[in-house]
């Protein structure tokens, strides 16, 4: 009516292969365990490092103090000069890594520090430590490095290989740091320009 019972060695058979299937698992969960914990580490430091440049984003910003046009004789303007400064509780901005987009009706371009010439080629800004940057200053100066919001200096810009600017015409001026800050500077030009030699703008 009931079959025979297994003998000694078929149950220690069973014991084995339960066994083997026992430390399989294990095995597998271990490693599991150790892909979850690596992922996780992962992007903690993913979400730190999203966060800090995030942080910097919205800290760092460069406030425009004043900005000013030249203005040539046939009513124009070819050279803008914008005084910043960082704005209060900033990081140390370095506008050596930054650029300068600027926005016009007929022109759009993205300026790269220079240190060669104020003249440019149309793709390029220049900084200088105050007035009228006619001259530009040496590539690794502190003075292209704002670190205190009492620092001042002057961001030039020539116009002539990008877009002058006549009399009631208006552009838009982006300045972005290093650590991709936008500060938005709208440009807008007088429209009576004659008898002037600079404007602000």
């Amino acid at each position: 009516m009931f079959d025979a019972i297994a003998n000694n060695d078929d149950r220690g058979q069973v014991g084995i292969g339960t066994l083997i299937i026992f430390i399989a698992m294990v095995l597998v969960a271990a490693v599991a365990a150790g892909v979850l914990i690596n992922t996780a580490g992962l992007l903690e430091s993913q979400a730190s490092d999203t966060g800090a440049d995030s942080q910097a984003q919205v800290s760092n910003q460069i406030t425009v103090v004043s900005a000013v046009g030249n203005v040539t004789g046939s009513d124009t303007v070819d050279y803008l000069n914008f005084t910043v400064m960082k704005s209060a509780g900033s990081d140390t901005i370095d506008l050596e890594d930054a650029t300068v987009e600027f926005t016009s009706d007929d022109a759009s371009e993205t300026l790269t520090f220079s240190a060669s010439s104020y003249s440019g080629n149309g793709d390029s800004f220049i900084i200088a430590d105050s007035g009228s940057p006619e001259t530009a200053l040496a590539a690794g100066t502190s003075t292209a490095v704002l670190e205190n919001s009492s620092d001042r200096v002057v961001i030039g810009v020539n116009l002539n290989n990008i877009d002058v600017l006549n009399e009631g015409e208006e552009a838009t001026v982006r300045l972005v740091d290093q650590s991709g800050a936008t500060t938005i500077y709208g440009v807008n030009v007088p429209d009576t320009l004659t008898g002037k030699n600079y404007a602000a703008v």
